[in-house]
């Protein structure tokens, strides 16, 4: 019996097998790069940034911004570093996953351009922070009590607030990427599926803590095996690349 001409064509699910294009190959290369490097980036604006301010205490937190400026900027501008290269990072992933299904693609893209824009919105918050501790002739209107107050609210409230916001769009986004991943058969199905469980995971957590603050107690528990996803198919991709699933026939 010869090989039906449609099973040629089709892998499992019934999904169209096409050849990988070369710029899909280096979109993959790209992702994989940006993946480390934005997760570096993150970081280093983390971790930077988390010791100055202090949970409760408005005064301390105003006042180690007020004191230790250069390194509040330094964390400003790594965050802003990851934000252009999750955007590049987006990009490059809608470049390799959108044979599989170009309108999915772009639903992926969306939500992770959501997520970028209100995390860079919200990056606002911080040189408003920085202009409040400057010591400025126009902030004689307020006193040291009230500077404190809104410094904390922007630099802890707003700006981790505007961060669970994006988590959600991040989430999202990342589920449907990793739903493609899956699909396309480019990677082991384990990776793929550990990127859709744990990208939902970080969505329903987040949008959890908004309605029940006191989930907060995770810290950053919830987001860890995203971060193992987001690693591990970054050297992947680096190393190995994306794979041309086999095509199956029938007898």
């Amino acid at each position: 019996m010869g090989t039906d001409p449609l099973t040629d064509q089709l892998g499992l699910f019934g999904t169209a097998i096409r050849p990988i294009e070369p710029a899909q190959r280096t979109a993959a290369k790209v992702v994989g790069f940006l993946y480390l490097l934005t997760m570096a980036t993150s970081i280093v604006g983390f971790s930077l940034r988390g010791p100055l301010l202090v949970l409760g205490n408005a005064a301390e937190t105003a006042r180690n911004i007020a004191g230790s400026e250069r390194l509040y900027r330094i964390a400003i501008v790594a965050d802003l570093i990851t934000i252009a290269g999750v955007i590049i990072l987006v990009w490059a992933l809608y470049v390799v996953l959108k044979p599989i299904n170009r309108n999915v693609a772009l639903l992926a893209a969306f939500f992770r351009l959501a997520e970028n824009s209100v995390i860079a919105v919200i990056t606002l918050n911080a040189f408003a922070a920085l202009a409040l501790v400057s010591g400025g002739d126009y902030l004689h209107a307020f006193d040291a009590k009230q500077l404190e107050a809104l410094v904390y609210t922007l630099a802890v409230r707003v700006h981790g607030a505007g961060f669970n916001v994006g988590f959600v769009f991040l989430g999202l986004g990342s589920t449907v990427f990793a739903f493609l991943w899956l699909k396309s058969r480019y990677i082991p199905k384990a990776l793929a599926a550990l990127g859709i469980i744990s990208s939902l995971a970080l969505a329903i957590v987040t949008l959890a803590i908004m309605v029940f603050p006191s989930l907060g107690a995770l810290g950053l528990s919830y987001m860890m095996p995203l971060g193992i996803y987001e690693v591990g198919l970054g050297f992947w991709l680096l190393i190995k690349g994306i794979q041309a699933p086999p095509v199956v026939e029938r007898a």
